[in-house]
């Protein structure tokens, strides 16, 4: 089982949280999966998105301009769309190469309404393949730990993929893979994680399902991460939790609703009595220092 992460509102500018996302896919399920979200692409815009310069990634996709240029006009015919999307994308590239070229109304209208109908289907197509989403939410301004320490949020998402390899199978092995920004940071996270799964007892527990070491990809170039992106710009701006009063964008819920669709739901035995109680792929979380940390820190 491979976990694809990536996050969202890591640079606190205009994002209301900071998101770290998860979405976990089968290694048969992978390459079909890719395939069919190709597909869709060129179904929707004519083209790859690659091959004219735009990212596969909520804030390019789903930023505000696109719902509002979709709604300016009544629902096009699919053939009309799709060719208003292509010329729209085209003239884009020709733009970058220093053309004087302009876009039409219903170019605009075209392109916005294809993104729209393309996420879609994007989660859809998760829905089909069976992936799962697995996501920690917090406010920017969430204490954090020393830079030793492993953040809470990452330990929770470990957790949850943690519980859902025990419900696949006895057998079942987690892979983790990560966006490659910064090596530094690459770096530190190695070594947090060492230490998290090597020196820790819950930790070890884990890597007995999770291999403790990480691999890193350039997002631009892997198709799962850049969905993993997609999460956690759609979870950042269209869902809330409970005890999550920022602001959200109207128009994102439906997106932020499809995403919380394919999260993890699974049941733990808890207690003395060991009761059955859910547990879920998805949290908020006010503090991502270790609960040892919070304590000493009192």
């Amino acid at each position: 089982m491979l976990l694809f992460v990536d996050e969202s509102g890591t640079d606190r500018r205009e994002a209301p949280y900071e998101v770290l996302a998860g979405v976990a896919i089968r290694e048969r399920n992978l390459w079909p999966l890719i395939q069919a979200i190709r597909a869709a692409e060129r179904d929707h815009f004519g083209v790859l998105l690659s091959e004219v310069g735009v990212e596969f990634k909520g804030k390019t996709l789903l930023k505000s301009r696109v719902f509002k240029h979709a709604a300016q006009e009544s629902v096009l015919p699919p053939v009309q769309r799709t060719t208003g999307a292509h010329e729209f994308l085209q003239k884009g590239v020709r733009r970058a190469q220093g053309e004087n070229v302009a876009y039409r109304r219903h170019e605009f209208t075209a392109y916005g309404q294809a993104v729209l109908d393309f996420v879609r289907e994007v989660f859809a197509l998760c829905g089909q393949f069976g992936v799962r989403v697995f996501a920690s939410m917090m406010p920017p301004d969430a204490p954090r730990p020393a830079t030793d320490f492993l953040r809470k949020d990452y330990a929770y998402l470990f957790e949850r993929f943690f519980y859902y390899l025990e419900d696949m199978s006895f057998e079942e092995m987690g892979i983790v893979v990560f966006d490659e920004i910064d090596r530094i940071l690459c770096v530190r996270l190695l070594k947090q994680m060492e230490a998290y799964f090597l020196v820790t007892h819950t930790g070890r527990q884990r890597s007995s399902r999770i291999v403790p070491e990480p691999f890193f990809v350039h997002s631009d170039l892997t198709t799962a991460v850049q969905l993993a992106d997609l999460i956690a710009y759609t979870l950042n701006w269209g869902l809330r939790l409970n005890r999550m009063e920022r602001p959200i964008r109207p128009e994102m819920e439906e997106f932020g609703q499809l995403a919380f669709n394919l999260r993890y739901v699974g049941q733990r035995a808890w207690g003395e009595e060991e009761q059955f109680c859910p547990v879920y792929g998805l949290t908020y979380i006010d503090d991502l220092r270790p609960h040892e940390k919070r304590l000493e820190d009192k």
